[in-house]
């Protein structure tokens, strides 16, 4: 197919129009289809079945390959993704490429970093952190990883500080995004994790998508769900966002609820839910326990706690006109397959266990679970923050597959299956993200290993936390030399990248999928697990960290997984090789996966149980009672405004790969901040004005652009450039239960520059 594109079309107008033409049309050869056709082909001398680096789709690709470099990509057929990849994998090519790769170590001295050899680097590190651990307790030494690494990176990392080191400061960027879902997750169903699959787009009759904008930030899902929409016009998508997204604009009805007040939604749909009978009172009955937190509580106590949100009530806060919430409440519950999608705009809120919490119980009392089509689903955002650190248990409260260090079983059964005497495990949680820098800044950790992510520009009220980690002896595995946590670092390590190591990536539906090494990494650069590796055997730990290999690592996990409801001894490399990744439960080697849990063909469901929620005693879910409670961040006088942060199609994260492919730094060009028009003629701002923002946290100066997409009193801007560090800005108040930070709802006042 040959489409001609005008002269006067710009590259990122050529890019949505051919996302929209996809998401109208059923054709076989969709939107997303054209934009990988866009990128010119090579011609490649071998393929190779990988895994995508960026987001937590995990999209199947084929790597193709000549004189040992990446040549070019395309979508796997047999994947999940079905041979469609989005603009950003087409792009994959030119990642190991980038400029500014680091080629070798690098150690600061007199302020300065100097390049060393790979024994000085490792050599300082291990004499630091023993000479801290000695001095000041293994709790002065912590690890933040990443949702990036691979799984086996991330089990080596938190076996060698939680069973070696003796620190439970094992933390990770997930913290900043995944963290509520797998908070909300546990609570309800007693294990992590999203009990259906993307196989449920192809079928779900009513799509609730609310904190998410599928279309920039997980194209191939969105594509999935516009082509199944193209075939059936029972279908009705609807969207919750503050802002009118492409995803907004696809969907058939949007709702623009004030930054903050979600859950007063949330509850409200309960409400008509419960009083116009729309419960499936057969499920309610069999499967369900309800909980106001500390106690069961009936079915009559949560109809009772509903009635302080009937529509009426809350529109006037909520943003949302009583006749449209029940509408969607209505649709929710009476289409023939309701499927739930949710992210960031969920999660990373002060409530955001709690909404992770109803958006499961909208799906349960309506009997809305289990079946093709009808789930409850977190999407990712990263490649592996699902296998890699929450099923690994590398957050600073968890241990592997869903234990708690707060547990005295689970310590004594990881002590156990690591070969550790008993007692080496801390019962004490160690510092949550937001907790881990503020204790950098306070002098009470002293060293800390941060591989494969960019704090520096990532976490919120970043100044602060920046100025933490200068105080710190922070070691930095890194992919580039001039990453905004690159410039904090003691010892610089250069990193391998995607197909330049082997691992595995596990994303949203419990897919685990292996990325082979295709290529060589440049000059010195070496993969995390090989660093993790020598760092053990020089700190006095080569007898704990026995598995060496990835492969190795890889076997020692998936037998550590057979004492767990997340078994998935089945999952060898043999058969990652072969088939396009696997989803657990898988116990056996000659299982084929698990598609949807807590149903028949789950393994663990037990007799003849046509639904088991075997994570909690009783086989049954919980719906809680959860109370809304306003944000911390209102709208004052001297802060009128809400800040709002988020994705563009083109760039993904702080931007430190995507932003350095020039293709997708054209595409998306300069970050900006995003203005109302109504707010912009009231505050005499115009197209491309410098404006001030100023939170109680701080401030950031960038271009505004007069866009009608944010409600008004909204203002919105992306995170992937350098140049415009939004996180300065944003405030740190974290949810009480999940720890993870609010980037969503921020106070700000917005300002011309010079007026």
């Amino acid at each position: 197919m040959t489409r001609v594109v005008p002269n006067d079309f710009s590259r990122r107008e050529f890019l949505w129009a051919m996302g929209g033409l996809g998401a109208a049309t059923a054709a076989a050869f969709g939107g997303w289809g054209v934009l990988e056709a866009m990128i010119p082909a090579a011609t490649a001398d071998e393929w190779h079945k990988a895994v995508c680096r960026f987001c937590g789709t995990g999209c199947t690709i084929n790597v193709g390959l000549r004189d040992g470099k990446v040549v070019d990509i395309r979508g796997h057929e047999d994947g999940h993704n079905k041979g469609v990849i989005c603009v950003k994998g087409s792009m994959l090519r030119s990642l190991p490429q980038i400029e500014g790769r680091l080629t070798k170590p690098q150690i600061r001295s007199n302020g300065k970093l100097k390049e060393a050899s790979w024994d000085e680097a490792l050599g300082l590190i291990a004499e630091r952190f023993k000479e801290i651990r000695n001095q000041h307790g293994p709790d002065a030494l912590a690890f933040y990883g990443s949702g990036q690494l691979y799984t086996e990176e991330s089990y080596t990392a938190n076996k060698l500080f939680k069973a070696g080191l003796g620190t439970n400061n094992v933390d990770g960027n997930p913290r900043l995004c995944m963290a509520s879902a797998a908070a909300g997750y546990t609570q309800v169903y007693g294990k992590d994790e999203p009990p259906g699959a993307y196989e449920d787009l192809d079928h779900a009759e009513c799509y609730f998508i609310m904190g998410a904008n599928p279309y920039e930030c997980h194209p191939p899902l969105f594509e999935r769900v516009m082509r199944h929409k193209a075939r059936s016009r029972r279908v009705v998508v609807i969207c919750v966002d503050p802002r009118r997204t492409p995803t907004a604009e696809h969907s058939d009805i949007h709702l623009q609820p004030v930054p903050g007040t979600d859950l007063l939604l949330l509850n409200a749909m309960a409400q008509v839910i419960v009083e116009e009978g729309l419960t499936d009172d057969d499920f309610v009955r069999e499967h369900i326990r309800f909980s106001d937190g500390q106690n069961t509580v009936d079915f009559a106590a949560f109809r009772e706690f509903l009635k302080d949100y009937t529509p009426e009530k809350v529109e006037s806060e909520l943003g949302v006109a009583a006749n449209e919430i029940r509408r969607v409440a209505y649709l929710f519950a009476r289409s023939r397959a309701t499927m739930s999608l949710w992210t960031m705009g969920i999660n990373q809120r002060t409530q955001g266990t709690f909404l992770n919490n109803m958006l499961n119980a909208l799906n349960l009392i309506t009997g809305q679970f289990g079946r093709p089509g009808a789930t409850p689903f977190s999407v990712t955002g990263q490649p592996n923050a699902c296998g890699g650190v929450r099923d690994t248990g590398s957050l600073a409260h968890l241990l592997p597959n869903g234990r708690a260090v707060t547990n005295p079983e689970h310590r004594a059964e990881c002590e156990k299956l690591w070969g550790v005497k008993p007692g080496t495990i801390s019962a004490r949680p160690g510092y949550h993200a937001v907790a881990l820098f503020r204790a950098m800044e306070a002098g009470d950790v002293k060293g800390a290993l941060i591989m494969c992510t960019n704090p520096g520009a990532t976490m919120p009220s970043r100044e602060r936390y920046m100025r933490g980690m200068e105080k710190c002896f922070t070691v930095v595995s890194e992919i580039v030399g001039d990453s905004e946590t690159a410039k904090t670092a003691s010892v610089l390590l250069p990193a391998a990248l995607w197909c330049e190591k082997e691992g595995v990536f596990g994303q949203g539906e419990r897919r685990y999928q292996l990325v082979p090494k295709l290529i060589d990494p440049p000059g010195e650069a070496r993969s995390d697990l090989s660093m993790l590796v020598e760092l053990a055997e020089r700190m006095g730990y080569g007898e704990l960290i026995k598995a060496k290999t990835p492969n190795e690592v890889w076997d020692e996990w998936r037998h550590f997984s057979a004492h767990s409801k997340y078994n998935f001894e089945g999952i060898t490399y043999d058969r990652l090789k072969a088939l396009p990744g696997l989803q657990w439960p898988c116990p056996t080697e000659d299982h084929p996966g698990t598609v949807r849990r807590f149903v028949p063909g789950d393994p663990f469901v037990r007799g003849d149980k046509k639904f088991d929620f075997y994570g909690n005693k009783d086989g049954r879910a919980v719906v809680f009672l959860r109370p809304y409670v306003k944000a911390p961040e209102q709208c004052t006088e001297e802060f009128p405004m809400y800040l709002t942060t988020g994705r563009v199609l083109e760039q993904w994260h702080s931007g430190t790969m995507t932003y350095r492919i020039d293709e997708l730094k054209q595409a998306a060009g300069p970050a900006r901040f995003h203005l109302n028009p109504a707010d912009a003629y009231r505050l005499r701002i115009a197209e491309g004005d410098d404006i001030e923002v100023t939170s109680a946290f701080g401030t950031v100066r960038g271009k505004a652009v007069l866009d009608d997409a944010p409600r008004e009193g909204v203002l919105f801007a992306a995170f992937y450039d350098a140049k415009l560090l939004v996180n300065n800005a944003v405030a740190d108040w974290f949810d009480p239960t999940s720890k993870e930070p609010e980037y969503k709802v921020t106070a700000v006042s917005v300002a011309k520059v010079g007026a």
